[in-house]
């Protein structure tokens, strides 16, 4: 029988979520369960949509719903109590990126998961990019020598922290927002551990419109085997820019070097009035199935549905282990969470800070 799922936060990404659920309940692999959001126009909508029951309290959900596992999809600060309760009840758990905020709120987690034997994974997707694949095997079977440096870019369009969140961007940054991904990725990469992080910051665009946050966050991170990767971060460019998010790695080592521009995927269009815009169709594409059903690919999907996947196996009997497959976990989350924190302590204090 297929696991059930339950969603809490049905926004932005969470109808990503959403869509790819109702594709595992397709192929019967797992099922969406319930809706939490607290917009209730939206939640009437989308509970409709799906056909399954809504709730504005993810309490009230967990409570009345017979449920498997949850996916938390909220604002960045909200992770750690939603997490905590569906833990509680022996919930397996997804948490988009990051865990949580704090490295504190983290170990919380990952305690509290351990505590249950649940499967608890963070939803970094990076990983499942086939190019980004690509280039941890070369470093993973040394093709590349020691990874010397390299640096890595994730920025977003000025409407994501203006129009899309900005009832909680205050209370996030691109550190958080993107940096983690990246954070996450190139550590996975290179199979070591961050050992000091070095950061700027600049807090002027987003500031003159009315949002204390900061525009952009540079972190040099030093990892344990040597190498030395810049990771830039921002949430302001221009709107005209052909693509929501800008994104890219490249690392040099001894022996090579390997480039990724994960912006510029080689598929553009233009059609009024949108104008220019660039697709990564790596992330996320829509086609139709044999059945002539709209379907959503690429590897955001991918890393969705692995936890679906996941979570009917250890359902079916196999361990929390063996299940998990190439999904990211709490020590990974913790790992990203600790760059994050120690750049915006870099930032307040001006000095480097050692993790």
């Amino acid at each position: 029988m297929p696991s059930r799922i339950g969603l809490i936060g049905g926004g932005k990404f969470g109808v990503i979520h959403l869509r790819t659920l109702r594709q595992l309940g397709w192929d019967g692999v797992a099922e969406l369960g319930a809706i939490c959001r607290q917009s209730e126009a939206a939640l009437t909508e989308q509970c409709a949509e799906y056909g399954v029951p809504g709730y504005t309290s993810y309490r009230e959900m967990l409570d009345r719903e017979s449920l498997d596992a949850v996916v938390v999809c909220t604002p960045d600060h909200l992770h750690r109590e939603m997490a905590l309760e569906a833990i509680r009840r022996g919930l397996h758990v997804l948490v988009e990126k990051p865990l949580d905020t704090t490295s504190a709120g983290c170990r919380e987690i990952r305690d509290a998961a351990k505590k249950a034997g649940v499967l608890l994974a963070v939803d970094f997707h990076k990983r499942f990019d086939p190019e980004h694949r690509a280039l941890e095997r070369s470093v993973r079977q040394g093709k590349m020598g020691q990874v010397l440096y390299g640096y890595a870019w994730m920025e977003d369009r000025i409407e994501v922290p203006l129009d899309w969140f900005p009832h909680w961007a205050s209370g996030s940054s691109p550190a958080w927002f993107l940096g983690v991904h990246f954070y996450d990725l190139v550590r996975w990469i290179l199979k070591s551990e961050p050992v000091e992080v070095y950061a700027k910051g600049r807090n002027e665009k987003l500031a003159a419109m009315g949002i204390d946050a900061l525009d952009s966050v540079s972190a040099h991170v030093t990892f344990k085997c040597g190498a030395q990767v810049a990771f830039q971060t921002s949430w302001v460019l221009p709107r005209s820019f052909e693509a929501v998010v800008n994104q890219g790695l490249r690392l040099v080592g001894t022996e090579g070097l390997w480039e990724i521009d994960s912006q510029s995927r080689g598929s553009q269009s233009c059609i009024e009035p949108a104008g220019m815009q660039a697709w990564n169709s790596n992330a996320n594409r829509e086609y139709e199935d044999s059945q002539g059903r709209l379907r959503l690919g690429g590897y955001v999907i991918e890393s969705i549905e692995e936890f679906g996947r996941a979570v009917s196996r250890v359902k079916s009997g196999t361990s929390i282990s063996e299940a998990r497959g190439p999904l990211a976990g709490a020590e990974d989350g913790l790992a990203a969470t600790l760059i994050a924190e120690a750049a915006h302590e870099s930032i307040r204090t001006g000095m480097p800070v050692r993790l």
